[in-house]
């Protein structure tokens, strides 16, 4: 079975708008993320499954049918990893905020109400398990700036409406020019970065951190930093 005979590919604007809004109102509901990227994705998820499946390391990925959630579910491995790794810096990252790869588990199956194959399945939970970690690669934190930045960092890899939407929205009620500066610099740097979807994250785990930086071109972002600042 192909992804095009069981994914939905209708836009449904009004109904992303409505959720971007919800979400404006409350930047922590999650599920509201969801239901965006599900109305605006029309064929760009599979565009982006696609890629993903027919790359060395994707179908390397969808055969071994890898669980990258187990993966990240083991704290004490990840805070055993060497200082300076990847890992250790996603391990910390979400101690500091007090998150869980299950945090996103429920909010993204909310929005799952229609049958896929199984490696759409796999792919779809792995590009769900993989979001924090892009943030430890990026250097985004999650305040809602830095979701801003990573999202509009990440459009050019996945090519999803609902990414553009929320940048969109969002950058409209930014409160100063440094903000925006932040958001503008995020999109460039996703542009020239490597693309991330089938990234060996496994494996990437105990690598140094500023080396996997400089290998996928992910630049420093120092216009987020000086908002922040």
């Amino acid at each position: 079975m192909t992804a095009q005979t069981a994914i939905d590919t209708r836009l449904r604007p009004l109904e992303a708008v409505k959720a971007v809004r919800r979400l404006m109102a409350n930047p922590d509901a999650t599920e509201e993320v969801f239901v965006i990227l599900r109305a605006m994705r029309g064929r760009s998820g599979i565009t982006h499954f696609n890629r993903f499946r027919q790359s060395a390391m994707g179908a390397r990925i969808l055969a071994e049918r890898r669980n990258l959630f187990a993966t990240l579910s083991d704290s004490a491995a990840l805070a055993a990893l060497p200082e300076g790794s990847l890992g250790r810096a996603y391990h910390r990252f979400m101690a500091a905020e007090n998150l869980s790869p299950e945090g996103l588990v429920a909010p993204s199956q909310a929005t799952r109400n229609e049958p896929v194959p199984a490696e759409v399945a796999l792919f779809r939970d792995r590009m769900r398990d993989m979001h924090d970690l892009t943030h430890a690669l990026t250097g985004y934190g999650r305040d809602p700036l830095g979701e801003l930045c990573l999202l509009a960092f990440l459009y050019s890899h996945t090519g999803n409406l609902g990414m553009a939407l929320i940048v969109l929205m969002g950058f409209a009620r930014l409160e100063n020019g440094a903000q925006r500066k932040a958001v503008i610099e995020a999109w460039r740097h996703g542009r020239k970065a490597v693309w991330f979807t089938d990234m060996d994250w496994e494996a990437m785990l105990p690598q140094s951190l500023d080396a996997l930086r400089r290998r996928f071109h992910v630049r420093r972002p120092d216009a987020y930093h000086g908002a922040m600042s």
